[in-house]
């Protein structure tokens, strides 16, 4: 799945999709649009409730994605700096860059895996019939 403008790749491309990610769910593209269809004087002031929680849920859920988006670029960053270094010859101890690149590469897979069952879960959600 490509969005385009949005290089899935590059540090630069998982900043731009946590926060493509954020925008959507604060502003309500995922969110609950049968809240607000129940009857009565009381559900009007439940459905309300029920917004502003969801709202705060979601601002939450956007935070923890965004940092988890934040620190797999951070660990990306760095292997890529001590891939640098390991070609230049200022980098004395080789594990140090292995290390980081299968920080980098384990934190990437999981992302990825994470990722793909979301999207699996929407997709099962979207063929249920009301």
């Amino acid at each position: 799945m490509a969005i385009s403008g949005i290089n899935p790749v590059s540090a630069s491309g998982v900043s731009q999709l946590a926060q493509l990610w954020q925008q959507q769910v604060i502003s309500g593209s995922f969110g609950a649009q049968g809240a607000g269809q129940t009857s009565g004087v009381g559900a009007a002031s439940t459905a309300a409730g029920v917004d502003a929680a969801a709202s705060v849920r979601s601002a939450d859920f956007a935070d923890a994605v965004g940092r988890g988006l934040e620190e797999v670029s951070q660990l990306d960053q760095t292997a890529k700096g001590k891939a640098v270094e390991a070609a230049t010859g200022d980098l004395t101890e080789i594990h140090d860059y292995v290390i980081a690149a299968t920080e980098a590469q384990t934190a990437t897979e999981l992302t990825t895996t994470v990722r793909n069952k979301a999207l699996e879960a929407f997709n099962e959600i979207m063929r249920m019939q009301l």
